[in-house]
């Protein structure tokens, strides 16, 4: 599951300068136009995250653009002249459990120690990390920017539904330090947190098929 019609893609464009708009695969996203799927593919890795937690729970699940569609209502994305800010995590968690009956809290504060604790209570949780995830042997450019729907850990690394492995090292640099400025993601009722909030979701047994 990516936020992109394509996953073999996907390097190209984290990594090699693709511009995702050429992806000849866009309908499959359930984008209503080539324009509305070039405009938003890059700022929807939240609702991809969504996307995996809904098929986890029942293996069906709105497109991503229905998906996407939902939040905004809800203004989860904003929209200031040319530029998206979003995803705003309150206003998301009310849409996932107003539309999808599924219990989200966003969290404040929350270091790696943390996440793992969430993920041994059953939760998935989705977080933002460096695009570096996929290549846990480099310093990160930056850290936060993408978010991801860590399901699991193995002795203080964690999973996530790319899939993707990250040893414990690399989970603590690919966090927002504490102390960095609140993502502009942010809702402004949370704008006095250290770090960019988390979002934790139940993680329930896939229904029988």
């Amino acid at each position: 599951m990516t936020q992109y019609a394509s996953a073999h893609l996907i390097t190209r464009i984290a990594y090699l300068g693709y511009d995702p708009a050429d992806d000849p695969n866009w309908p499959l996203s359930g984008a209503p136009s080539h324009a509305a799927y070039s405009k938003w593919c890059r700022h929807i890795c939240g609702i991809a995250c969504l996307r995996m937690a809904l098929l986890h729970r029942s293996d069906d699940a709105p497109s991503l653009f229905t998906l996407l569609a939902g939040a905004r209502r809800y203004g989860a994305y904003v929209q200031q002249d040319d530029e998206i800010k979003g995803l705003i995590y309150a206003p998301f968690a009310r849409y996932v459990e107003d539309t999808h009956q599924m219990a989200a809290t966003v969290h404040g504060h929350l270091d790696p120690a943390d996440l793992l604790a969430l993920l041994d209570e059953g939760r998935m949780v989705m977080t933002s990390v460096s695009r570096e995830i996929r290549r846990p042997g480099l310093d990160p450019e930056r850290r936060g920017g993408h978010l991801v729907l860590a399901i699991g850990h193995d002795n203080g690394g964690s999973s996530t539904a790319i899939p993707a492995a990250i040893p414990p090292r690399p989970v603590k640099r690919a966090f927002p330090s504490t102390g960095s400025p609140t993502s502009s993601a942010i809702a402004a009722s949370a704008s006095t947190c250290a770090a960019p909030d988390r979002l934790s979701l139940p993680r329930l047994p896939p229904s029988s098929r």
